[in-house]
């Protein structure tokens, strides 16, 4: 009766364990998404839209470089510290010129933290930034350059243009394109070295000059240009330019 008793609860014992760690498991993946990224999907950029009492909602690019037959794209987020995990699905916005493509969604948190989950003909695939997730530092991903979406303007300083990029090499040029009468003419501002990000990645400003009325013109459009390399890398809105309705809204 002895031995039945100790072998029960030895048995007992190893139940709990394995309980443990399935639970454990579980919740890591909840966090991490507990699966290795791929160079099928990443984040390509991702801006604040909106933002008020504390809660953001951002503007999410999705780059996929596959060509499965049946796909699905999401963002998996933290809406709230305490809260399960979401998935928010992200359509098919438009197709790079390397025909690599583009999704786009949007979803709301209070504590910016995020995922990338694609699912092709049934196997899904993560892009967690290597185990760390997203949060608010990572505005962009695998895009060479992008235009950061910025708060209240002071008109009288200019138009204040801000970019992200992608530190490909040290000399480099990165200038403004903008127009005032819907690209009959345009001009050509510098933009200038501001600070490197904790992920490697650099700031360029500049402001152009832009006042009053003109700033507010339907016929105001602007883009940025990255020259490296040898290679020339454009943030314009996917074709559709910037102007004065880019910012986050309040």
């Amino acid at each position: 009766m002895t031995n039945t008793r100790k072998a029960t609860t030895k048995i007992t014992s190893v139940f709990l364990i394995v309980a443990m760690l399935i639970g454990m498991m579980c919740i890591a993946g909840t966090v991490t998404a507990g699966a290795a990224s791929t160079d099928k999907v990443s984040l390509y950029s991702a801006n604040p839209y909106f933002g008020k009492y504390g809660m953001t909602t951002y503007e999410v690019f999705i780059q996929t470089k596959d060509n499965a037959a049946d796909q699905k794209v999401y963002v998996h987020y933290n809406y709230m510290d305490g809260q399960e995990w979401q998935d928010k699905e992200a359509e098919l916005f438009t197709v790079l010129n390397d025909g690599t493509k583009i999704w786009k969604t949007y979803f709301t948190s209070f504590n910016t933290r995020y995922c990338i989950k694609y699912v092709a003909d049934g196997v899904t695939y993560w892009d967690n930034n290597n185990g760390k997730d997203y949060t608010s530092g990572n505005s962009i991903g695998s895009a060479p350059i992008v235009s950061e979406r910025l708060g209240t303007q002071y008109i009288y300083q200019g138009f204040k243009v801000s970019a992200l990029l992608q530190n490909y090499a040290y000399h480099k040029n990165v200038f403004v394109r903008y127009t005032t009468d819907g690209w009959n003419s345009y001009h050509d501002t510098a933009m200038g070295y501001t600070e490197t990000t904790d992920n490697g990645t650099e700031r360029w400003t500049t402001f152009l000059p832009i006042y009053g009325a003109d700033v507010f013109s339907e016929n105001f459009h602007y883009a940025i240009c990255y020259q490296v390399n040898g290679q020339e890398y454009w943030a314009n809105n996917f074709g559709a330019d910037y102007d004065r309705s880019y910012y986050i809204y309040h």
